[in-house]
């Protein structure tokens, strides 16, 4: 089952072409990375509080459609790759149209794994391995 987290989009993230500005899609992505892994049992206070945190190494987004202020938004997210030292979600931005949801944008970040105490990336360690689960891609981007 794919996790979606909702988004208010407020009128400060709109744009004067009346769609959500671009570098907003971004900080959307890592609350619903931090959502994520709250439902997979792993608050990012306990993730920290173990040592670990995530940086973003890379992300890449393509848009199909914009979403604007007052639109019903959900973000899905899914482990699409897991690796030594980091892992890859892919996200799906789903606009509330009529009866259902539709796609208007497709992202995925790319995380890696690093020491609290400022000693570099780390091996991903099991507390984050289990959140992630397996991966599952939500859409194909290389």
């Amino acid at each position: 089952m794919t996790f979606t987290h909702s988004v208010n989009v407020r009128y400060l993230e709109v744009d004067q072409q009346g769609v959500v500005f671009n570098g907003w899609y971004l900080t959307y992505f890592d609350d619903a990375m931090t959502a994520f892994l709250v439902d997979r049992g792993l608050p990012y206070q306990i993730m920290t509080a173990a040592g670990y945190d995530v940086q973003l190494v890379r992300s890449e987004i393509d848009w199909k459609a914009g979403v604007g202020w007052g639109d019903d938004v959900r973000i899905a997210v899914s482990p699409s790759r897991i690796g030594r030292t980091s892992f890859a979600l892919d996200f799906e931005v789903r606009r509330h149209e009529g009866e259902s949801f539709a796609v208007t944008c497709l992202g995925r970040t790319v995380y890696v794994v690093v020491a609290m105490d400022g000693s570099g990336k780390r091996e991903i360690p099991d507390l984050i391995r289990r959140a992630l689960g397996e991966p599952s891609p939500l859409l194909p981007i290389p």
